[in-house]
């Protein structure tokens, strides 16, 4: 849908945001209306054109029936004069249990043409005189350039314009390869702002300092948890922590933009939202909202990272503007591309639990470091006292019965962007499931029947953990020399969980065999759809896990490209097997939640093996070899 005829026409079409997992939930309200809408006005034109009473008409596989005379009309024999019948005030909405459609697979439409290369993607776009940008960025972030000498670029074949703005500098020539090219070519004294120093040591401190700091807003707080420590027969206490991570989508950040003679701009690219890439277009052009189109292409990856398309929407603006009249496509080199995300948060959380002489957990305690997403995006949605729920999701909110709980959140914002990664705050899961993990071996009882006895009959979390350990055959030995592990997770209104089968060779290799995943969203409106989410939840999931991060060293990204920064290959992925176990009532997303359980899943696992307690991610920080092995 265009977002300028959605801005003229009071945005007719709600959100054009895709994120956070809202696509159906969001949506379906409104989508099965102006359905059930269209139906009662084409059921209208067809009683009006055989002088009938439309309550002796029904509608059903895109035929209008008259059922005394058996006489039928297809909806597209009747579009035309439907779209002239008023729409009707109110439209009753088919309960769930006489569903036809929703709640069963139903083949996409869009694979035949994936299968055949013939979607065009953001990077694709392909318009007459169209000229090329390549960009470069100050490798510090936050830097800029202070000095530009681009003498060797201009002589150089095909290159037409150097465009220099605040924050960027980018090449302007006849095709992208020649841009680029001519960028390496650039002598660029860039002004590193003051953070050319930094790396991961400092960082890592100024979280720690987060953690040693008090006063903390408390994001929960419950009972009296520092008696109730006193009173603990046993504490346990671990710290864990996980790195910066790129997106890393497959196509590079693109926006193609032209200033045409009538004084209208057109913009194409790959976005999650296409409101956000037109307000960008709109601020970096100074041009009006109705002056400016946005062409939403196929995206090739955005998990969060395009949700937010101010950067790249308002550079390829920025860098059109230089050459009016003509269509400009600028498009990221990976190196760039990986080197100037939005990452998830590097933090650190620090836990103290209290067990009653039964092993049973009656304190928990959480001291959670980490940047705040929203206080560089979304500064409107932080709490007045500076919580961000994605930094404490799945902690703040645990579903556990414990009694006593405390959640103190530190936000501590370096020079590094932060930005909204696959299931914003799902590291926590990786925190608190592990942790559960290690006081139920300390309690000396089963990982599932430990987080069986703080979890009510009917709560959702026990609904989907039992339903998922079922179908994993958690209570019948695993395969030889393999382990399993499980974790659970609530989130983006949905709840999830996860068992991993893994084994780790003599030489401490792990191997990720299966992997089962659980989801109970409400309703489920497309099945095979949702085992599409799920198992692209688990091969994102994987990445961090054995062997993704993102490094600073004075002050810039040390990964470049996918030989430091691996994608899971073929032969890692597991068997993913998915339990869809809807309990109706309400409507929660597909798009992340698997993910929450599946690091913590395979970590446990890993213990199971190894006896080795993993408290920091990736994998290949670790020896794994078990003791005999050494």
């Amino acid at each position: 849908a265009s977002p300028n005829e959605h801005f003229r026409r009071n945005r007719v079409w709600g959100s054009m945001s895709t994120g956070g997992s809202q696509g159906v939930r969001s949506s379906q309200d409104y989508v099965r209306k102006a359905g059930a809408s269209a139906r009662e006005m084409l059921i209208g034109a067809a009683a009006r054109r055989w002088q009938v009473p439309a309550a002796e008409c029904f509608a059903a596989k895109s035929l209008v029936t008259h059922r005394p005379t058996g006489k039928t009309l297809r909806y597209g024999e009747l579009a035309a004069e439907a779209a002239k019948v008023a729409p009707p005030a109110e439209v009753k909405l088919r309960d769930p249990k006489d569903w036809k459609i929703a709640g069963k697979s139903v083949r996409r439409l869009d694979i035949p043409d994936k299968v055949l290369g013939k979607p065009v993607f953001g990077s694709d776009v392909a318009l007459p005189g169209m000229l090329h940008a390549a960009i470069a960025q100050c490798p510090v972030f936050g830097g800029k350039p202070r000095n530009v000498d681009a003498q060797g670029a201009l002589a150089m074949r095909g290159v037409k314009k150097v465009v220099r703005e605040a924050d960027f500098v980018a090449v302007i020539a006849d095709s992208w390869w020649r841009a680029d090219q001519a960028l390496q070519k650039l002598d660029i004294d860039w002004d590193e702002g003051g953070n050319g120093t930094i790396g991961n040591e400092q960082i890592a401190a100024m979280l720690r300092e987060g953690l040693d700091a008090t006063g903390l807003p408390k994001a929960r707080d419950t009972g009296n948890v520092d008696s109730a420590f006193t009173d603990a027969a046993r504490i346990v206490e671990a710290e864990y922590s996980s790195p910066y991570l790129d997106h890393a989508t497959l196509e590079p950040m693109t926006c193609t933009a032209w200033f045409k003679s009538d004084g209208t701009l057109e913009t194409w690219t790959s976005t999650q939202d296409g409101e956000a890439a037109m307000a960008a277009a709109a601020e970096a052009s100074g041009l009006p909202l109705e002056k400016i189109e946005v062409h939403k292409m196929m995206l090739g990856g955005g998990f969060g990272r395009r949700g937010f398309p101010q950067d790249f929407v308002s550079q390829g603006v920025k860098i059109a503007k230089a050459m009016p009249g003509v269509p400009v496509k600028l498009l990221w080199s990976r190196e760039e591309d990986m080197r100037h995300g939005h990452y998830r948060p590097a933090s650190i959380v620090r836990m103290k639990a209290g067990l009653d002489k039964q092993g049973r957990l009656v304190a928990l305690r959480a001291k959670v470091a980490c940047p705040s997403i929203l206080k560089a995006l979304l500064p409107k949605y932080l709490r007045d006292d500076g919580v961000d729920f994605t930094a404490v999701l799945g902690l703040a909110d645990m579903p556990y019965a414990v009694a006593h709980q405390r959640v103190e959140y530190a936000a501590r914002n370096g020079h590094v962007p932060v930005g909204f990664w696959r299931a914003p705050g799902q590291q926590n899961g990786f925190y608190r499931e592990c942790f559960l993990d290690e006081l139920a071996h300390a309690a000396g009882q089963d990982p599932l029947a430990y987080r069986l006895a703080m979890l009510a009959p009917d709560d959702k979390n026990r609904l989907i953990l039992e339903a998922t350990a079922k179908a994993a055959g958690w209570n019948s030995p695993a395969p030889r020399g393999r382990h399993r592990g499980l974790a659970v997770m609530a989130g983006f209104g949905s709840y999830a969980a996860a068992v991993a089968e893994v084994s780790v060779s003599a030489a401490g290799q792990p191997k990720v065999h299966r992997v089962v995943v659980g989801i109970d969203s409400g309703y489920v409106v497309n099945p095979d759809t949702c085992r599409a989410q799920a198992e692209g939840n688990v091969v994102y999931g994987l990445g961090p896990v054995l062997y993704q991060e993102i490094n600073i060293r004075n002050g810039r990204v040390v990964e470049s490209n996918f030989k430091n920064f691996r994608l899971p290959e073929m032969a890692e992925m597991p068997q993913v097997e998915t339990v869809l176990a809807p309990t109706g009532g309400f409507w929660g997303g597909h798009g992340e939640p698997a993910i929450l359980p599946v690091a913590p899943a395979i970590c446990n696992a890993i213990f199971a093996a190894t006896g080795k307690r993993v408290r920091s991610l990736p994998l290949t920080h670790h020896d794994l070899r078990r003791p005999e092995a050494i």
